[in-house]
């Protein structure tokens, strides 16, 4: 079974890799690309800096941020983000699928609430929980 190579709009990882800011700006949609037209804001340069860093010298460090609104670039990929969504802190293993997605988007800021039986002070109508 042989397994597909990635590719992001007709483009595989490694050419998207040696692309520049610019060239990658005309691949990305239509937000990405405007984020990168106006050039990233001084915290995002420097998380993309410090994953930079990281790769180079080959360790594979968790980087913690709070820069959700960060776009996931081809050369982030294989690098571990933690992301806080609020409260904590996510690890996101980058891969080539998240490219043009936000690191936001890997770290939920709201779970499912699934309430319980009623409690010891509750009054005679909030007692009353359906069958199903």
């Amino acid at each position: 079974m042989s397994s597909r190579e990635f590719r992001y709009r007709g483009y595989t990882l490694e050419e998207l890799q040696n692309m520049t800011l610019d060239e990658l700006a005309e691949v990305m949609p239509a937000r990405i690309r405007r984020t990168l037209r106006r050039g990233l804001s001084p915290e995002n340069l420097k998380l993309l800096e410090k994953v930079r860093k990281y790769k180079n010298k080959g360790i594979d460090k968790v980087i913690r941020t709070h820069r959700r609104d960060m776009p996931v670039l081809p050369e982030m990929v294989g690098a571990r983000i933690a992301v806080h969504n609020g409260k904590e802190f996510v690890e996101v293993k980058i891969v080539p699928e998240m490219i043009g997605h936000y690191l936001g988007e890997f770290a939920m800021t709201n779970r499912i609430v699934r309430h319980g039986r009623p409690g010891k002070g509750a009054t005679r109508s909030s007692k009353f929980v359906p069958l199903k």
